[in-house]
């Protein structure tokens, strides 16, 4: 009886009955996509397609969940429907939330009266994140007419979503203004992801980035801005993020096979990682990746 049941369970395996796991990128942009609203210079005009803002989906067949819901939320959840086939506009079975920047969660207002009205969406969020949603306008109104189920994470304490798949928070140092900030570590049927698409400084991080990456298969990291005096006119160490050019510097020592995993995500407009071909050549010839919304992953 036991050798038959393995035969028919290989069987479903050849003839494409196996639950596979994928991540799909659905956007790579900084919170505000690209092109920005107000640019008239040259990096919004370089490439026309428009990029949305950085999200990740984690997809089991029909079902899926979602890292960030970014103001492009509409456009990704139609273009990830129809990515997977399903013929409805089927809701994610869970969202998750990394923090309070406008590029994270207002996508969560099509969810509301005036849009979807869902009815109890999952939203994965942390402590000070939920009670940022809780207690302003408009998004508590969310939460009162039931459009939005607020479930609590806690630092490094694991989630199990979907069949196999687990989700960790990991505290990082970001500008905390209205809820603290996490990256994920995402463990599939086979393999782990890291995303953290804003931190401060690499510097800031109390945990260990060669050991959490060698923990990994892929790591989605900030890349916000490739280098210092990106944004002419204005004060970077007000909005601090590692730049590009430093993080290659940090990790510069790693293996090519850890070097590898890293694909930088999150890209601001000014950011010529997005749209110049030499300067992602330079990424490429250093050993790392640049993530492109067309990339598919089997975890």
């Amino acid at each position: 009886m036991r050798i038959f049941l393995i035969l028919i369970l290989s069987l479903f395996q050849f003839i494409g009955f196996s639950q596979t796991t994928r991540l799909i990128v659905l956007g790579t942009a900084q919170d505000a996509g690209y092109p920005q609203a107000g640019c008239n210079k040259k990096c919004c005009f370089n490439n026309p397609k428009p990029e949305p803002a950085t999200c990740l989906a984690l997809v089991q067949d029909s079902n899926y969940i979602l890292f960030e819901a970014t103001p492009d939320f509409k456009t990704q959840l139609k273009r990830l429907n129809e990515t997977i086939g399903n013929k409805n506009q089927k809701l994610p079975n869970s969202i998750f939330l990394t923090h309070a920047h406008m590029g994270h969660y207002t996508g969560l207002m099509h969810l509301g009266r005036e849009a979807m009205g869902a009815n109890l969406q999952d939203v994965f969020v942390m402590p000070r994140m939920k009670s940022f949603l809780e207690d302003n306008r408009p998004w508590s109104q969310l939460v009162k007419l039931g459009n939005v189920n607020l479930k609590s994470l806690q630092n490094n304490k694991t989630e199990k979503v979907l069949d196999g798949v687990e989700v960790t928070p990991i505290l990082v140092p970001h500008r905390d203004e209205f809820s603290e900030t996490v990256g994920f570590i995402i463990k599939g049927e086979s393999k782990k992801v890291l995303f953290i698409p804003d931190i401060d400084k690499w510097s800031k991080f109390k945990m260990n980035m060669d050991s959490l990456i060698a923990e990994v298969h892929y790591a989605f990291l900030d890349g916000t801005f490739f280098s210092n005096g990106e944004l002419p006119g204005r004060d970077m160490s007000e909005i601090p993020h590692p730049f590009i050019e430093e993080s290659m510097l940090r990790f510069s020592k790693l293996e090519p096979s850890e070097k590898s995993k890293i694909y930088f995500i999150h890209f601001n407009h000014t950011n010529p990682a997005m749209w110049d071909g030499k300067v992602q050549n330079e990424i490429l010839q250093a050993g790392f990746n640049v993530a492109n919304s067309e990339l598919v992953l089997d975890l």
